[in-house]
């Protein structure tokens, strides 16, 4: 029997998430895990009531916005901030949390990550944001790139 290790289980679990998604661009997934408990799950789509980019076209392909720029140019939220918002909306402490996503978090979601209190990102896929990459550097994150599994 061929058992996954944590963290193969966990970025099998992120991967399912993304099927969720609706980007046109990139399909993200994200869970927060503290001491191997699934604590809170997100994939990128717009906000609760806001019809999705796969509803009504990308604001960002409309615009011309390249990947990995002007994060505020999109109705969508990433992954890893609808997994960060999630907890909080249902009272879970993420303090300490490994966060394993799909794609290497962008500068905001790096930036919200640290101060939510996430000690550890497993990710699978890069991402066009050198200013993520350094901020979690700055912010003691430890940051690993997921090559097994799948």
């Amino acid at each position: 029997m061929d058992r996954p290790s944590w963290d193969e289980y966990f970025m099998m679990i992120a991967e399912d998430v993304s099927r969720r998604s609706t980007c046109l661009r990139r399909r993200v997934g994200a869970i927060l895990v503290v001491d191997r408990r699934v604590l809170a799950t997100g994939y990128n789509g717009a906000p609760s009531g806001v019809p999705h980019c796969s509803e009504v076209g990308c604001l960002r392909e409309q615009l011309g916005v390249a990947s990995g720029e002007r994060h505020e140019l999109c109705r969508g939220l990433h992954a890893e901030q609808n997994a960060i918002i999630q907890a909080a909306k249902h009272g879970a402490r993420i303090d300490g949390a490994t966060l394993y996503t799909t794609h290497h978090p962008c500068s905001i979601c790096a930036k919200m990550a640290i101060n939510a209190g996430v000690r550890r990102i497993v990710c699978r896929e890069d991402y066009p944001d050198d200013l993520g990459k350094s901020m979690l550097a700055l912010g003691g994150v430890t940051l690993e790139v997921f090559s097994g599994g799948r």
